[in-house]
């Protein structure tokens, strides 16, 4: 038996990752799973992708300033240990997603603000971690450490994928993208899902299943209560822009 049952890598501006890490939470309460959340970005990830390409406008500055937190949650690993990424991690999405998002901001505006020391402050005070670590969020001596974490993962799973990987039962168990998940499971299923998807990445011969239609994600930071079901929307490569809109 493992020190570790999950490796639990995430990028704190993806929505469906954080919903994911906080269905993982759910099943870590039930069953006593202990959990090592590490980094993974988007940014870095995308860095020989054009964006205006790929993606819609906003992306950029948001797969940014996800790589700015990503750099605070480096140096808190450094200097304070694992147990302040994860009282990190749960404090930024917190604050990302499940807090309304400014009314005067433009949805590209609100992106961009969570990479700065306005935004980080806040979520570092409420997580009883040093204000100091908001120095990091424009150190790239940080993106070594950030990239030696996602190169590991994707070591794991192949390039073509996003964010969450969960690692099961690391270091011998085997690594998957997802599951992408839009809603929370009720707390009773939350365990019975937990056990589906370890079923299938237990079976060596599984690879994939997968749709790109998607509900919006049940979060307040999208305008989207929990408890409301989302609009259907057909995501491409990461994102809700269609191919015909990238010609």
């Amino acid at each position: 038996m493992t020190s570790t049952d999950i490796r639990f890598y995430f990028d704190p501006v993806c929505p469906f990752c954080w919903l994911t890490s906080k269905w993982i939470r759910m099943v870590q309460a039930e069953r006593s799973l202990t959990v090592d959340w590490r980094f993974i970005s988007l940014r870095l990830i995308n860095a020989d992708v054009d964006y205006d390409a790929h993606f819609p406008p906003e992306y950029e500055a948001g797969h940014t300033a996800g790589l700015r937190l990503l750099r605070v949650a480096a140096r808190a690993r450094g200097e304070h240990g694992p147990e302040a990424v994860d009282v990190l991690q749960a404090g930024l999405g917190h604050h990302i997603f499940d807090t309304p998002p400014p009314s005067d901001v433009t949805d590209g505006e609100n992106r961009e603000r969570r990479g700065t020391r306005e935004f980080l402050e806040p979520v570092l005070r409420e997580a009883g971690l040093p204000i100091t670590l908001a120095d990091a969020l424009d150190d790239e001596s940080w993106d070594a450490a950030i990239r030696a974490d996602g190169e590991e993962a994707l070591r794991l799973t192949g390039k073509d994928v996003g964010t969450p990987i969960i690692h099961f039962e690391p270091p011998e168990g085997v690594a998957f993208f997802g599951p992408v998940i839009s809603r929370l499971p009720e707390p009773e299923d939350a365990g019975e899902l937990w056990d589906h998807v370890v079923a299938l990445a237990r079976f060596p011969g599984f690879a994939e299943m997968k749709r790109s239609l998607r509900e919006q994600p049940q979060l307040v930071g999208f305008g989207v209560q929990p408890g409301t079901v989302g609009k259907q929307e057909d995501w491409h490569g990461g994102s809700r822009r269609l191919r015909s809109e990238r010609r």
